[in-house]
């Protein structure tokens, strides 16, 4: 297994960081939460963050921890697509991959984000939540596995399937 170190990786793979940041950021505008400050990329770690006030629903927490897996998502079958669509010798066939693959490496959610539904989830159980409030436990599971088997190259794994299923991949 080749290790390479994240901080390398957010560096060749911006553009994902920059879209999964944007997706916080939309998720927020879209479910009424005050952005207080967007970094959409930097050198360090987090390679990006999005500071907002406190969600006042279940609702506002999911979508906006939850966003980036949606957009980031569908940005790489989109570019992906894209790239479908071009000759695979030319410049714009591989900008189209990379934006592609980077978006995809970067949709899920941090084990941070996956935390916030739960305590969500709980507070909400707390006040007679529904069933969709039990889902976030397994949701969150799912996530931090997916967080833990970027070691071994899952976000890049995921990303290639997205790319591949729309035919982005020659």
């Amino acid at each position: 297994m080749i290790f390479i170190p994240g901080w390398l990786i957010s560096i060749f793979t911006f553009p994902g960081v920059i879209i999964h940041e944007w997706s916080h950021k939309k998720f927020c505008d879209w479910t009424g939460v005050k952005v207080n400050k967007v970094v959409y990329f930097r050198f360090g770690n987090p390679a990006g963050y999005v500071l907002h006030d406190k969600p006042t629903t279940y609702k506002q927490t999911f979508y906006i921890s939850a966003g980036p897996l949606f957009l980031n998502s569908v940005l790489t079958l989109i570019f992906g697509y894209l790239a479908s669509q071009t000759y695979i010798d030319s410049g714009l066939y591989f900008i189209f991959l990379w934006i592609a693959i980077s978006a995809g490496m970067h949709a899920f959610p941090s084990d941070h984000d996956g935390k916030n539904i739960v305590t969500e989830s709980k507070n909400s159980l707390k006040e007679g939540g529904t069933f969709i409030h039990y889902l976030a436990y397994p949701f969150y599971w799912i996530l931090w596995i997916a967080n833990k088997l970027r070691f071994f190259w899952f976000d890049l794994v995921y990303a290639i399937m997205l790319v591949y299923a729309v035919g982005g991949l020659q």
